[in-house]
């Protein structure tokens, strides 16, 4: 059992791993550093350099909103990200195929939620290959996003299942970080939408003038910032609310900690002209926050 969820645990941090990948893809303007998929430029792996690219590359440099010429350090940014979501794929295998011999006979639920697991990993692969046939498409972009947040709860279920022993009866504290929960989701909506915004901007300006970018934003910004507020209370409200309760104390000191990181990035992003390094770090983040929140949540029963 205890390798069982330790093995769950790392499927979690792989999660997150592919989301900072696809920060990191967005950040360096590499979304379409591979033009087409499952391939890179009609090849399993891009070349380091344009004389490795096959005699027709160029129908698939065209499809491309960045590179007038191949840029390997795009592609294979692209490319690792890929892997990394492939070897996501393959960990969700494993685990399917551990929940259902293992729990089968004992406890179904696990196997379908390991199940739902590896439906949820495949429906964001084919969605990562619409955004990559759409170029890009925005409105495509943000259901990735959040379907990735939506998929990483899964393991935090199944981790809930195997060990939900552990529960607090505190009613207020369950309202407040219901609430909480429902309002960082808005959050990280919204988030995505500054982001868009953001990715229009800079494109049309061909990625300079950053110091210009904040003051092209329209008003969903300043909403952004204040819902971010209120986010943090509440968060910080729960935290106090933990301190009451031995079971919640480490969770609850996580979510402070994680919510202060996160405002400090934010910060940094709005203070220093959005600096390109902070940019999945903030992403990262405030998944993690959504994560624990929702883990946070299902310890607390009426």
């Amino acid at each position: 059992m205890k390798a069982y969820i330790n093995f769950t645990r790392l499927v979690l941090c792989w999660v997150f791993l592919v989301v900072l990948a696809g920060g990191v893809v967005r950040t360096t303007q590499s979304g379409m550093g591979c033009p087409d998929w499952p391939h890179c430029f009609g090849m399993w792996a891009p070349p380091f350099s344009a004389s490795g690219l096959p005699s027709d590359y160029k129908k698939y440099l065209d499809k491309q909103n960045i590179d007038a010429v191949y840029n390997p350090a795009h592609a294979w940014t692209e490319y690792i990200n890929r892997l990394i979501t492939g070897a996501l794929g393959i960990l969700i295998v494993i685990h399917v195929v551990w929940s259902f011999k293992k729990f089968f006979r004992t406890k179904q639920i696990i196997c379908w939620l390991s199940c739902l697991f590896l439906v949820g990993t495949l429906f964001e692969a084919w969605l990562g290959k619409l955004v990559v046939d759409t170029n890009l498409a925005v409105v495509k972009i943000t259901l990735h996003m959040i379907a990735a947040l939506f998929l990483a709860i899964i393991p935090v279920i199944i981790l809930h299942k195997l060990n939900n022993d552990k529960i607090v009866h505190d009613k207020t504290l369950r309202t407040i970080t219901t609430i909480a929960l429902i309002i960082l989701l808005m959050q990280i909506i919204i988030g995505t939408d500054v982001r868009e915004q953001v990715d229009a901007i800079s494109a049309s300006l061909n990625y300079t003038q950053r110091n210009t970018w904040l003051a092209h934003l329209n008003a969903v910004f300043d909403v952004h910032k204040i819902v971010s507020i209120i986010t943090s209370i509440l968060i910080i409200v729960v935290f106090w609310l933990s301190l009451s309760h031995v079971v919640l104390q480490r969770r609850g000191m996580f979510l402070l900690l994680i919510v202060l990181l996160l405002m400090s990035a934010g910060i940094s992003l709005a203070s220093f002209n959005i600096p390109a390094f902070i940019q999945p770090i903030h992403l990262l983040l405030s998944s993690i926050l959504f994560v624990s929140l929702f883990g946070f949540r299902l310890k607390v029963k009426k």
